[in-house]
């Protein structure tokens, strides 16, 4: 009996789904529809003759079998990546400086670009966390080569990621005052985001107050995870102790993208820009 080999292709799509837990977070790692990457986890299962997921309406999980294949098939795509670096890409190395908004840090950018880094040794990544606005200012001055930041409204310039619904956000348990204005906690003039919270409240006419401004985005979520005042952010980036507020007015979506390399040409840039392409957009399909 000849043994079956195990297709590179059908093993990505497995381990999507086993790391994201869903077809549809899956896919949006993949580039691919739920029902595509449903076939994949057939075909592999038809080929390893063995049940690799339990599959119910709200959760797909692995069976013994698929933990066992899950195991391998990521050392097996390592190993094939691994390869691919050594013998087919072009080295990468050099300097990145990059800037990120602060919107991204409570999403685990962290420990995304230590990943980079460590497929990427020979690239010396510089990172500078700060104001959408304020870090594309710095880029367009030659100071930073890439910056992951918000789109303005009406605006064309960078390379898309993903798509981010605007929400607001307080503590839980939050009610706005009867009667009274809403307390607000927003950054500084200039935010894209407070630019629009402050209009809708104004179309719907609905009363408010700054009470708490802070050059951070961190320092807004703090004092909204108080109970202090009301703020905006991305619902895919909620930090613990925020929850979306219902019933105020819609704040739509922001385009989220990486400006400076508009073109994909920097050997530097792309390898980056993957990385969170894949890991950011796989989070917001899972938190939609």
């Amino acid at each position: 009996m000849r043994i079956p080999d195990l297709d590179l292709d059908l093993l990505r799509g497995f381990v999507a789904v086993a790391e994201r837990g869903g077809f549809t977070a899956a896919g949006a790692v993949l580039g691919l529809t739920q029902s595509a990457v449903s076939l994949k986890i057939k075909r592999l299962e038809d080929v390893v003759g063995r049940r690799l997921l339990e599959r119910t309406s709200r959760h797909v999980g692995l069976t013994r079998d698929g933990e066992t294949l899950l195991a391998y098939a990521r050392r097996i795509l390592a190993l094939n990546d691994e390869a691919v670096r050594r013998m087919v890409a072009p080295p990468v190395a050099g300097r990145l400086r990059l800037g990120v908004a602060d919107h991204f840090v409570p999403r685990n950018l962290a420990p995304l670009l230590a990943r980079f880094v460590r497929t990427y040794p020979e690239v010396r990544l510089e990172v500078e966390v700060g104001r959408s606005h304020d870090l594309r200012a710095a880029q367009e001055e030659g100071t930073l080569d890439l910056v992951l930041g918000k789109r303005r409204d009406g605006e064309t310039a960078g390379r898309p990621i993903f798509t981010e619904t605007v929400v607001w956000v307080a503590a839980p348990g939050w009610e706005a005052p009867a009667g009274r204005p809403l307390k607000l906690a927003m950054l500084p003039p200039g935010c894209m985001f407070r630019d629009r919270a402050l209009a809708a409240l104004a179309r719907a006419g609905l009363g408010f107050e700054i009470v708490y401004v802070s050059a951070s985005l961190l320092g807004v979520a703090a004092a909204a995870q108080a109970g202090f005042a009301l703020t905006v952010m991305g619902r895919s980036g909620l930090p613990p102790g925020l929850e979306v507020v219902p019933d105020l007015p819609a704040l739509g979506t922001a385009e989220m993208c990486v400006f400076g390399d508009a073109a994909g040409q920097s050997a530097l840039a792309e390898p980056l820009v993957r990385f969170i392409r894949e890991n950011l957009a796989a989070e917001v399909a899972a938190a939609a």
